[in-house]
């Protein structure tokens, strides 16, 4: 088995062993040695465990999830938050985390039946939470959403929330609307946010990307046509930017980034950077 992390079926609970990582709604705790726990060990502490999830390997070694209901203290450790990891840490484990959060996630919002209010329990070698009175089945949700780069010759629109970190400009993106194709999407987010038309779309990869449970759809788009109106209560501005006079932008690691450099790098005739996977 290769090196990294690699999501696998749900391992089993009753198996021994193993390496586990704790979360809580503060994050996920850490020491001077990452993430990784002996699980055993953890078993044996007086945590206030509420789930446990077999998740994958992580350099051929079992991982679980331990789901706690508060944060505790544990001399030499610290709690932290998804977005410190993946700034932080290496990218394998930013996906291992990614993918635990989006299953304690899941498994915290659906204790109890949507549909008659009955209790779930947890089914076996699947990722389901099952009603046992009225057998509704509960699997973890993705939320697919488009992001994209609209472009101008060597112009890039690009436009800033209230909610971003000071200065910072990213691309557009939005969620995808019931009966609606990402396609779709792409033109009525970008017409909605900065009331300009798109063409040309092109696919470009996709990301997951766990705040809570989206899976990003990357595109490119060219300029149609329209005025930049950006709106209301949603972009706080936006503009175009010549590629070369770029203002600061999001992560390295995130498509939103990725679809910045590699326009700029094939404008530029510049090597083109790789999508994080």
């Amino acid at each position: 088995m290769q090196d990294g992390w690699q999501t696998t079926p749900p391992l089993s609970n009753e198996q021994a062993g193993g390496w586990a990582v704790v979360r809580c709604a503060q994050g996920f705790l850490s020491d001077a040695n990452g993430v990784l726990f002996p699980r055993d060990w953890l078993k044996r502490q007086d945590l206030p465990i509420v789930g446990e999830h077999g998740l994958g390997h992580f350099s051929a070694d079992p991982v679980w999830l331990l789901e706690l209901s508060q944060p505790v203290e544990m001399p030499g450790c610290q709690w932290l938050g998804l977005r410190q990891v993946m700034m932080q840490a290496d990218y394998p484990t930013f996906r291992m985390l990614s993918f635990a959060e989006q299953v304690g996630n899941w498994s915290s919002q659906h204790q109890f039946c949507g549909r008659c209010g009955t209790r779930n329990r947890q089914v076996p070698g699947e990722r389901c939470m099952r009603c046992p009175e009225c057998g509704l089945d509960s699997y973890a949700r993705i939320s697919p959403s488009m992001i994209v780069l609209v472009t101008r010759g060597d112009e890039v629109l690009l436009a800033r929330s209230s909610r971003f970190v000071q200065g910072m400009y990213s691309t557009l993106a939005g969620f995808v609307e019931p009966g609606e194709s990402a396609e779709e999407c792409v033109a009525r987010e970008v017409r909605e946010e900065v009331g300009v038309e798109v063409r040309n779309l092109q696919y470009l990869g996709s990301q997951s990307w766990p705040f809570p449970h989206s899976l990003m759809l990357g595109f490119h788009a060219e300029y149609a046509g329209g005025e930049i109106v950006p709106q209301p209560d949603e972009i706080e501005d936006a503009g175009w930017f010549h590629i070369e006079q770029l203002p600061p932008l999001p992560m390295g690691r995130s498509i939103a980034r990725y679809l910045i450099d590699l326009y700029v790098a094939r404008r530029l005739g510049l090597a083109e950077p790789v999508l994080p996977r």
